[in-house]
């Protein structure tokens, strides 16, 4: 609730965040969510000109062969639709789906943004066993989680909180490399799909010119917490 303040009482600010290019943009729900969680991300990414789209598989609970099927079948009609490479954010969950995806259709995909996803390592979370029972297993989940922490052959951010309270955050952190980067805000893990900072954040690295993507440098004389700070993946995920 206190991003979701904080985001309205912010939008003046936010419409000042550099506007983009057109190009398609895909946003993945998290974990026991659904496209109404990152309506007002969607919207606001709308607003700086870009086609925003949610997922339009209802509730996400786990990578079920049917999610699997579906995100890929997504992933498709907007390539078709636009002609355009698509930029992928993932909140949670969503991100490590975001990630995969990248993995698999590299030409595809633009770039990848996750918030608080933890690909490293998907039990580093608070979440109650009793709640991860509903979550469905991917057919061959052995297989894809020793592959989740590989790195992308996109350009990917991850962005992270150590106040997360969810997520630990050294498990959502990228390796480092000439085309990563991992920032982080202070920010609840239910909130960071709607956190003015990170909104900023996220609009400064789809504003990139394709192929020329850069590391994120904040604003000059602009202090942490209003902007992210950078971030190293040098500790092994684990606790907080």
């Amino acid at each position: 609730m206190l991003e979701l303040a904080a985001f309205v009482a912010a939008y003046p600010v936010l419409k000042r965040a550099p506007y983009g290019d057109g190009h398609p943009v895909l946003v993945l729900p998290g974990f026991g969510a659904s496209d109404f969680s990152t309506r007002a991300l969607r919207g606001f990414l709308r607003d700086r000109g870009y086609g925003a789209h949610g997922w339009k598989l209802g509730r996400n609970l786990g990578p079920t062969s049917e999610n699997v099927a579906g995100l890929v079948r997504r992933l498709g009609e907007l390539r078709e639709r636009y002609g355009r490479r698509i930029s992928l954010i993932g909140w949670s969950l969503g991100g490590v789906y975001a990630r995969e995806l990248a993995r698999r259709f590299a030409s595809d995909v633009r770039l990848v943004i996750t918030l608080a996803s933890p690909f490293r390592d998907l039990e580093a979370t608070n979440v109650p066993r009793f709640v991860l029972r509903r979550r469905q297993p991917h057919p061959d989940e052995i297989s894809l989680r020793a592959g989740l922490r590989a790195p992308l052959p996109v350009p990917a951010t991850a962005i992270v909180s150590r106040t997360d309270a969810i997520a630990a955050w050294r498990s959502c952190l990228e390796d480092e490399g000439p085309s990563s980067e991992n920032l982080e805000v202070d920010s609840s893990h239910l909130g960071i799909g709607h956190h003015p900072v990170v909104l900023l954040t996220i609009a400064d690295r789809l504003a990139q010119p394709e192929g020329q993507w850069k590391p994120f440098k904040p604003p000059a004389r602009w202090p942490w917490p209003l902007v992210p700070r950078a971030l190293t993946a040098k500790s092994p995920p684990g606790g907080h």
